[in-house]
């Protein structure tokens, strides 16, 4: 550089910085804010643009800095929901289900095993009404009637508890009856006709 005759004015370098215009009388000192940037041809200058008004989140004023990080943070957000959604995956998003198998093995044949089944003949229909807490005969007949009817409240026991008031509500609602959990004459007299048909 130092074989350089001509400079250009205001620069080193078009990687360094444009030096600031000198004035005069100003001892270093300049008045506006873009002393920076060199004057126009013609010595006519642009007008800057007047800020904007500031923006106030919360009662705090952001600068430019600190809108850029929001905006940063909110794309950063963006992108990491993208991707935990499977929106960047090879399959479009598509999860895909491993390839079926097929098992060319024949299947082994294991001894029967029968469960015991309660006929209609050996199911007998309760003959009073019955509510939740009463146990007994009366109750253990309901059990095996409803099981028979596709009701099952589970093990026939002879005791009227939850399990056999929710078997009861579903064969009552079945049959287009007040639902309560109560077998009631109309209930009972259900139970006996379905039993018989």
């Amino acid at each position: 550089m130092e074989g350089r005759e001509e400079r250009d004015p205001g620069y080193d370098d078009w990687f360094d910085e444009p030096e600031p215009p000198h004035r005069r009388g100003t001892r270093g000192v300049f008045e506006d804010e873009d002393a920076w940037v060199l004057p126009e041809p013609g010595g006519k200058r642009r007008a800057r643009p007047r800020s904007r008004e500031p923006i106030v989140i919360a009662g705090r004023e952001l600068g430019t800095t600190q809108l850029a990080v929001i905006g940063v943070s909110l794309v950063a957000i963006l992108i990491a929901l993208l991707a935990a959604f499977g929106a960047f995956s090879s399959g479009g998003g598509k999860t895909s289900s491993p390839p079926a198998t097929v098992n060319t093995t024949p299947p082994t044949v294991s001894p029967s095993v029968t469960t015991p089944t309660v006929s209609t003949a050996a199911a007998q229909a309760p003959t009073t009404t019955l509510q939740p807490g009463d146990t007994g005969a009366q109750v253990k007949s309901l059990q095996e009637t409803l099981t028979v009817l596709g009701f099952s409240p589970g093990k026939a026991d002879g005791d009227y508890g939850p399990a056999t008031q929710v078997a009861v509500e579903h064969f009552q609602a079945s049959k287009g009856l007040g639902v309560d959990g109560v077998v009631g004459p109309q209930t009972l007299s259900a139970l006996q006709k379905a039993l018989s048909g």
